[in-house]
């Protein structure tokens, strides 16, 4: 059996301070561990800094999303794949954009050695224009060397979260929802056996709109007119999905949330 744990959206300095703190207490229950790196330069994508902190706390496979070139670093990082595990989304309109949409890793466990696959990929209701994730998982599915198959799917609408991870039930081992940032209560595994959950939630400031500082958020609702938004400060939450996967289907999984005090 393999365990897998994948950590929520980390966001800016606070996210990335919580996660060094705690991803190592987590990967003592996991053999491998993905982290969602889309937010954790000042709350738009991810610079060097942040790459080589999440790193170091001992995270083996970042993913990103709709932020992915927000910063100029993050050509860099791609182009050195030994070092920078990095997987951006599958299914971008561009087929020639740097990086990779999917990475497989022989993962070592208590048994043995696996092969897992993680996949990023972006949803497309409420986004920005990409290729249709459907088809896009379908033609990569077709691959017979990918081994168990771990999906961050990046999207906003719960629906197209739901219908995804139905149409890949069986042939994936897990659907794992980001971008919203609040972690939803509909952790379970399909009948076919993927780990589906609509949003791991983030890592980030606990006292936020989702990461941002409350005054922008607010004022812009209220007054309709654009204002600033800054990464707030203060205690960080770490929320968390593990996944038990065995023969490249889930057999468990289950939320996990801390909470700075």
């Amino acid at each position: 059996m393999m365990r897998v744990v994948f950590v929520g959206d980390v966001f800016g300095q606070p996210g990335r301070r919580v996660l060094a703190a705690q991803l190592p207490h987590l990967k003592r229950s996991a053999d491998f561990a993905i982290v969602n790196m889309e937010n954790s330069a000042g709350g738009f994508g991810m610079h060097r800094e942040a790459a080589d902190g999440a790193l170091a706390a001992g995270a083996d496979c970042l993913t990103l999303g709709n932020h992915a070139w927000h910063h100029k670093d993050i050509y860099a990082l791609m182009g050195d794949e030994v070092k920078y595990p990095i997987v951006r989304p599958l299914n971008l309109s561009d087929p020639g954009a740097p990086g990779v949409g999917y990475r497989s890793f022989d993962v070592k466990t208590g048994t043995g050695t696996e092969r897992l696959t993680v996949v990023n990929i972006l949803g497309r209701v409420f986004m920005e224009a990409v290729a249709n994730p459907f088809r896009a998982m379908d033609d990569l599915l077709e691959r017979a060397d990918l081994g168990a198959v771990f999906v961050d799917l990046h999207a906003e609408a719960t629906s197209e979260k739901q219908a995804l991870a139905w149409h890949l039930d069986g042939r994936v081992a897990a659907v794992i929802g980001t971008h919203t940032h609040v972690p939803t209560a509909d952790t379970r595994v399909l009948p076919g056996g993927t780990a589906f959950q609509a949003d791991a939630g983030f890592t980030g400031p606990h006292d936020s709109v989702i990461g941002s500082e409350v005054h922008g958020p607010v004022q812009k609702f209220l007054t309709e007119r654009p204002h600033r938004f800054g990464v707030a400060a203060g205690r960080a939450e770490l929320n968390a999905v593990f996944v038990q996967i065995e023969a490249g289907k889930a057999v468990g999984a289950e939320r996990y949330r801390y909470v700075e005090e």
